[in-house]
């Protein structure tokens, strides 16, 4: 118990060491918090007009907390002189000042008036400022391992995740045992008391475990010899255990599994679908790098072969992986998914290539590798918004072009329908660009083009996405689903007495309203039961029942039009979003907003979901 309680003052006294160390770090920790704390206060009415500014501020404090952590490490470790350390913190203050400046007067998302009231910060603006923690953070990490003789990049990686964990469990102690108070004194003493309560509990707790985190670091004043960072830096026991004789077994399995996929595409083809190939490989490159960093200094055979083998077999399946991109590439153009995947793979070959030259001294060499790939990203011209965007343009183009669907800079129908491959590719590639977020795009292209109907006009053709078939193993095709949205229109209602809007949100399965007739009293019951049943409406007039629908003939219709595919949304016309029913006393008029149908093959599982928008009642004489 004694240990116990000097393991925990120790950690309290390091969160409170954190304010004089890491001031900027902390104070802009402390700003996020409060931030997060007024947005907590202010109701969304109140908030929305504001929301911009908040999140400007929220990016700027976070990055300055990392950045912050980072350029104090770094003037500690290498100097630790009174002016250097007053030049990183003014530094860090620069960097949030400058970022709050920056994203507040370009970082404004180009995102029309009619789909947002006020300014959202773009997803590039925030990928960029992403970037800059990222390399805060790798920075943090490198400077931190100095001087080399006490420390490498795999220690200090190391102390970095242990910190984390630490942080993160007295957090979540901190968050649920405040959280407890609070639910008693509710419960007991103030019943009307805001549940807004444990969300501020939560901010609170979450300024609390960064502290931690940040005191869990060791002093890296130039000179100093703080017992602490061998602490910090030793992997205990369990951890090594858990590496040598469970992670690197699996990861070994895994990379068996690879290999034997490897040498079967040689004569039965790639065999999976692309983006779970590249999930895979992504994953297994990314785990099998930071395995490889925590086994360093591991004397166990099981460690040394695998820092002996990965290298290799990661080039080995690299290779094959390369081949499935570039079939790919021929099928849908360079994409956000093929993207990625190209610069993990460039990621993973020279990773493989610098650990089998240096060694454990290739770490600094990879971080710098992954920093460069990660500022390539946000770039102007070859970022992931701007490189896919241009390439699908040109590729669009190319092949409307060809089809002679281009002529004076607009798109004019097709006179004969084109080949399947290329209906294929002129899906894929409009369906991309529509949905592709502050992109550049041409002058004849509109993202209206996304709408079945507006697609079919423009081209004179149906969406036609591509077979994956040659790419999909068993159970890769686990769901089928229609989902369709009804476009905007006008249609005529006059001929109706009554309009009836039932809640979207029910706090039971059904809803009853009544209207007062000329023959009597109606009831109109709406019936949505569990997702894995269709909706019914019942209509009783003076408490005998007239109407019983259950919507099956009209859902096996909307199927028939539509078949079962991928799911992606589809824009049906206003007629087949309408349905009328009439017995001898009314007629009924149901308008849907959209109706969406998911299959689940191997389950044998249908969910359907069906929104209401409107209903409308004729009393007949």
């Amino acid at each position: 118990m004694n240990a116990l309680t000097r393991s925990i003052g120790k950690i309290m006294q390091g969160a409170g060491k954190a304010f004089t160390d890491f001031p900027v770090s902390i104070a802009s920790a402390l700003g996020f918090a409060v931030v997060t704390m007024v947005r907590i206060q202010l109701d969304w009415p109140q908030q929305e007009p504001y929301n911009f500014l908040f999140n400007c501020l929220h990016w700027s404090l976070a990055l300055g907390a990392i950045l912050g952590l980072a350029l104090m490490t770094k003037a500690k470790s290498q100097s630790g002189d009174k002016k250097t350390l007053m030049l990183a913190n003014l530094l860090s203050v620069a960097a949030v000042l400058l970022t709050f400046i920056a994203l507040y007067f370009w970082g404004a998302s180009n995102l029309d008036v009619s789909e947002t009231r006020y300014a959202t910060i773009s997803n590039l603006a925030a990928a960029r400022v992403g970037v800059l923690m990222l390399l805060s953070l790798l920075a943090f990490m490198v400077w931190a391992a100095h001087p080399p003789e006490r420390s490498d990049f795999s220690q200090s990686f190391f102390m970095t995740l242990k910190a984390f964990f630490i942080a993160a469990i007295y957090g979540v102690v901190m968050m649920s045992g405040s959280s407890g108070v609070a639910g008693a004194i509710e419960a007991l003493l103030y019943a009307e008391m805001s549940s807004k309560v444990y969300m501020y509990l939560g901010t609170i707790s979450g300024f609390l475990a960064f502290t931690i985190f940040v005191g869990y670091f060791p002093d890296f004043r130039l000179g100093q010899e703080d017992p602490h960072r061998e602490v910090a830096q030793k992997q205990p026991r369990f951890v090594e255990v858990l590496f040598g004789s469970i992670m690197i077994p699996i990861m070994l399995a895994l990379t068996v599994v690879l290999l034997i996929w490897a040498a079967r595409t040689m004569f039965d083809g790639i065999g999976a679908s692309f983006v779970r190939l590249s999930s895979i490989a992504s994953a297994y490159t990314l785990y099998g790098l930071w395995l490889h960093v925590m086994v360093t200094h591991h004397d166990t055979n099981m460690a040394k072969f695998y820092r002996r083998a990965y290298p290799w077999a990661a080039l080995v399946i690299l290779a094959f992986e390369a081949w499935a991109w570039i079939l790919q590439m021929g099928k849908t153009g360079l994409q956000l998914t093929e993207y990625f995947f190209l610069l993990i793979w460039i990621f993973a070959v020279c990773s493989s290539i610098f650990l089998l030259l240096w060694h454990h001294k290739a770490h600094r060499r990879i971080v710098i590798l992954l920093s460069v790939l990660a500022v390539f990203t946000v770039l102007p011209i070859l970022g992931y918004q701007a490189l896919p965007v241009s390439a699908q343009v040109q590729r669009l183009e190319g092949l409307l072009q060809q089809e002679n669907m281009l002529r004076g800079g607009e798109i004019v129908p097709a006179a004969a329908e084109p080949e399947l491959e290329v209906r294929e590719s002129i899906t894929s590639s409009v369906q991309f660009l529509a949905y592709a977020q502050d992109a550049k795009l041409p002058v004849w292209f509109d993202t209206n083009l996304a709408e079945e109907q507006v697609f079919v006009e423009r081209f004179g053709f149906a969406k036609v996405w591509p077979d994956q078939d040659d790419f999909e193993g068993p159970g890769d095709s686990q769901y089928l689903g229609v989902s369709l949205m009804r476009p905007a229109g006008v249609v005529d209602v006059s001929e109706y007495d009554y309009a009836i809007r039932f809640s979207e949100y029910m706090d039971s399965p059904s809803q009853e309203l009544e209207i007062a007739g000329d023959k009597g009293t109606y009831t109109l019951t709406w019936v949505i039961p569990e997702r894995e049943q269709l909706p019914q409406l019942q209509v009783t007039l003076n408490g005998q029942v007239i109407v019983d629908e259950t919507f099956d003939a009209y859902i096996d219709q909307l199927m028939e039009k539509y078949p079962p595919g991928e799911g992606k949304p589809s824009q049906a016309s206003l007629e087949d979003l309408s349905y009328e029913l009439e017995t001898p006393e009314i007629r009924i008029l149901l308008l849907f907003s959209h109706i969406d149908v998911g299959i689940h093959t191997q389950e044998d599982y249908i969910y359907y979901w069906v929104n209401l928008d409107g209903l409308y009642l004729q009393e007949k004489p």
